[in-house]
């Protein structure tokens, strides 16, 4: 890096040596604006992605309106501000707009540095009904143009770094899915018994087996207190030590919601998120999209408990009813449950709970990894953007 750095600083010596000219956006490109597609215009068949309100394709087209190598930027929805790079043709309706080619400027070179004012421009959406950011939050964008040569040599840099990111995440990737698979077969195993083991059912391992509720939306005085309040989006076959949302003393009177002590094996009920499980680690109320398991240590390791149910998601999942097949407590307490002597469950749970941190200390460090990596990226990036200025 510190040789393509040098390379860097001899080209502006040599070429640009009193300094870079900076303008802003508007003055050297086109922003440009896309068309609207309907829906019925789509087809996975067609030829060209079809960009609106993201960066994931729409769909796709039979025609393009912009050609390959073009930045785009979203200028309504969630995703408003974000820069995005086409490497083929496409289409850009009018939920993208699209940065001109100019002679002055190399196109992925534009891209780069639209990236690192991405801020600025989320800054400048407007949220009045649907999220939009107009044409002159781009268009004042400053950006300094050195000469073409260094251009180039900025973003032969800054596509390698890119390069070596998507790697590295690739192969973190493929490594903690190996110890997941890994993980899964030896759970597997360990919790397969043949006819002597005693079986029960989830309810008749329970002290008590309990929902929660939801306070009122619309009463702001419900929310934002210190109260831990669990929705099932957070139920991820995990240990839970803290939730996104926190309610009030007021929130928890006027509603169903309820104090659950620590350790229960928590099941998600409701569509999309039904049969997945969990653990809290610290006291908390939920929903009423949680069935919460409190485990009679008397007769299951609560753990043990979670690793069962986590282990018969899909057979779990499978007893659901209805369009959206939610579950619900009675479903629940009659799945069955394997029941061995408590010194079995806790010599399965010891083994299970190494295998779990394993696979748990690569999912930490996988993000840690790539953020680490992207923090020297960006680094870079900011250093090689920067110059004197006229």
């Amino acid at each position: 890096m510190a040789e393509k750095m040098n390379t860097i600083e001899k080209l502006i010596a040599e070429l640009c040596p009193e300094g870079v000219v900076v303008r802003e956006f508007g003055e050297v490109v086109k922003i440009l604006r896309g068309k609207r597609l309907t829906k019925n215009q789509l087809s996975d068949e067609d030829k060209y992605p079809v960009y609106h309100g993201g960066l994931e394709p729409l769909g796709n087209y039979s025609q393009s309106n912009r050609t390959a190598n073009t930045v785009m930027i979203i200028n309504v929805g969630a995703s408003a501000g974000t820069v995005g790079y086409s490497s083929v043709d496409f289409w850009s309706s009018d939920g993208c707009f699209c940065i001109g080619f100019s002679d002055l400027l190399i196109s992925r070179y534009a891209y780069y540095t639209l990236i690192c004012h991405e801020n600025i421009l989320r800054s400048k959406v407007r949220y009045a009904g649907i999220p939009t950011l107009d044409a002159n939050a781009v268009e004042s964008i400053k950006i300094a143009i050195p000469p073409l040569a260094i251009q180039q040599e900025i973003v032969n840099i800054l596509d390698t770094f890119t390069t070596l990111e998507a790697e590295l995440e690739a192969e973190l990737e493929a490594e903690l899915k190996a110890r997941k698979k890994q993980y899964e077969y030896y759970r597997d195993e360990l919790l397969t018994f043949g006819d002597d083991v005693e079986w029960k059912t989830l309810g008749e391992i329970c002290n008590n087996v309990s929902s929660g509720g939801t306070p009122l939306s619309t009463k702001t005085d419900y929310y934002g207190g210190h109260i831990p309040w669990l929705r099932t989006q957070e139920v991820r076959f995990a240990n839970i030590y803290d939730t996104e949302v926190k309610i009030t003393n007021n929130g928890l009177k006027k509603s169903s919601a309820k104090w659950i002590p620590e350790n229960c094996v928590i099941v998600a009920i409701s569509g999309a998120t039904a049969a997945r499980s969990a653990i809290n680690k610290i006291p908390l109320t939920t929903n009423q999209h949680c069935c919460n398991l409190e485990i009679n240590p008397q007769i299951a390791n609560y753990r043990y408990v979670f690793h069962w149910v986590s282990c018969q998601y899909e057979k779990l999942k499978a007893f659901g009813q209805g369009a959206r097949s939610d579950l619900n407590s009675a479903l629940i307490k009659k799945f069955p449950v394997p029941i061995p002597p408590l010194a079995e469950q806790q010599r399965i749970v010891a083994i299970l709970d190494k295998f779990d941190a394993l696979v748990n200390d690569i999912s930490v460090g996988l993000p840690a990894e790539l953020k680490a990596r992207r923090k020297q990226y960006e680094y870079y990036r900011e250093k090689l953007l920067t110059f004197e200025s006229l």
